[in-house]
C-alpha cells in the first residue's frame, strides 16, 4: 500500500486477522501458497484486482495478472486513488501496466476481488468490497475475512511474495514484469535500508537480470514537475526546527503525495532526527512522519496523535495520518506550522 507516505490504518486494528496467523503461514511453503492462491479461482471468474495505486501495488498486480493468465476468464486492475506522483505515472506509462480507476467498474460485473498491498480495513473505499484474496506485507488489521490470506509483515515489499509465486509456478516474467517488480522492491525497502527479510534480497537478485535497469532509472529520475517546487519553496519558508525536530505546514495542495516528496527531502538533514510535514487536501489535515526508526515508532507516535480523530498508522521510520478537517479546533486556514508543532510536541 505505500505511496510511500506509508500505510494508513485505523486506530486499535493491528492484530491477525481471522485465520492468520504468523506460525502457520511460516510453514507453508511457496509451492503450498500457490496451491491455495490458484485454488481460489475458476476458468469462468471475471478477477478484480484492487490496489492502493504505488510501485509496489501496481507491480503485484501485474505479477497476479500474469499467475491468473489462462486460469481466469478476465483479470482487471483497479485503484481509487489518483494517481498523481510522477514516478508513478512514468511506471504506468513506460511497462505499460493495465490500470483504471475504482469508480469506472461496477463490482457487481467481478465474481472474484483481490487485494494487494493493503487491506479492507485501510481505506474507506475498500471497507464494502467482499475480497477473497488478501496479500500483503503490512501488519494484520481486524474487522475483515478472506478466503486466502498471506500476510508477511517482516517482507520489505508484497513484490519479494510476488516473486515466490511466480517462481514456485515456473512463471518466468516478461522483461516490464521483472522491472516493474525489481523496481517496486527498491522502493518500499529504501534500495534496502530498511529491515527486509533474506527473501526479499532474493527475489531481487533473481530479478536482477531481467529487468530493463535503464528503464528503472528513468523512473527514478522522474520525481518533480517543476510546478511542484512552489510547494518545497513554502515548505521550506514556513520550516520551524525545535530539539532536533524539523516542522513544516505547506497549506493546500493537490496530492499529498507533494508532502511525502518534502518530508523524504527534509529528512536529508544532518541536524533533524524527526520531520513532520503537514497540508489540507480534500478536507482532511495530512500529517507525514519521518525518522530513522532507532529508538523511536513513527507508526505509533502518529496513532498516539491522530487515531482518535481520523486514520493514523505507518511503519517505524515512516508513517502518515489524515484527519478530517471538521474534527479539528481550527479551520483550514488558520492551520500552520505552528498548529502542527502543539499537535505534537505534548506526546514526545
Amino acid at each position: 500500500m505505500k505511496n510511500n507516505g506509508s500505510a494508513v490504518k485505523k486506530q486499535n486494528t493491528v492484530a491477525p486477522a481471522a485465520g492468520v496467523t504468523r506460525k502457520s503461514n511460516s510453514k507453508k511453503t511457496a509451492r503450498d501458497r500457490l496451491q491455495e492462491f490458484w485454488s481460489v479461482f475458476g476458468k469462468e471468474d471475471r478477477v478484480l484486482v484492487v490496489i492502493n495505486a504505488d510501485p509496489d501495488a501496481l507491480a503485484s498486480a501485474l505479477a497476479v495478472k500474469r499467475l491468473l493468465r489462462h486460469r481466469v476468464k478476465k483479470v482487471t486492475i483497479v485503484y481509487p486513488n489518483e494517481i498523481r506522483r510522477l514516478n508513478n505515472l512514468v511506471m504506468l506509462d513506460l511497462l505499460k501496466i493495465p490500470a483504471e480507476r475504482l469508480h469506472k467498474v461496477s463490482l457487481a460485473e467481478y465474481s472474484k476481488k483481490v487485494m494487494l498491498d493493503s487491506q479492507p480495513s485501510h481505506l474507506p473505499s475498500f471497507e464494502n468490497i467482499s475480497f477473497d484474496v488478501v496479500i500483503d506485507h503490512h501488519p494484520a488489521t481486524k474487522g475483515w475475512l478472506a478466503t486466502f490470506v498471506d500476510i508477511r509483515k517482516d517482507y520489505g515489499a508484497t513484490a519479494s511474495m510476488m516473486v515466490e509465486y511466480l517462481r514456485a509456478a515456473d512463471a518466468r516474467p516478461s522483461v516490464a514484469l521483472a522491472t516493474a517488480l525489481f523496481y517496486a522492491i527498491k522502493v518500499d525497502t529504501q534500495n534496502f535500508e530498511k529491515r527486509v527479510t533474506l527473501a526479499d534480497a532474493i527475489s531481487f537478485r533473481y530479478l536482477f537480470n531481467l529487468a530493463n535497469l535503464n528503464l528503472v532509472r528513468k523512473i527514478e529520475l522522474s520525481t518533480l514537475r517543476r510546478s511542484e517546487l512552489n510547494y518545497f519553496r513554502t515548505a521550506l519558508s514556513e520550516m520551524k526546527m525545535s530539539k532536533q525536530r524539523m516542522y513544516a505546514h505547506v497549506g493546500k495542495v493537490p496530492s499529498p503525495d507533494i508532502l511525502v516528496l518534502i518530508a523524504d527531502f527534509l529528512k536529508q538533514v544532518h541536524e533533524a532526527t524527526w520531520v513532520f510535514v503537514s497540508g489540507i487536501h480534500n478536507d482532511k489535515l495530512i500529517v507525514i512522519f519521518r525518522c530513522d526508526g532507532y529508538k523511536k515508532n513513527a507508526g505509533q507516535l502518529a496513532e498516539q496523535i491522530f487515531g482518535q480523530m481520523g486514520r493514523a498508522g505507518g511503519h517505524r521510520e515512516a508513517a502518515r495520518a489524515e484527519v478530517p478537517l471538521k474534527k479539528m479546533d481550527k479551520d483550514a486556514a488558520s492551520i500552520s506550522t505552528s498548529t502542527l508543532i502543539r499537535l505534537t510536541t505534548k506526546y514526545m
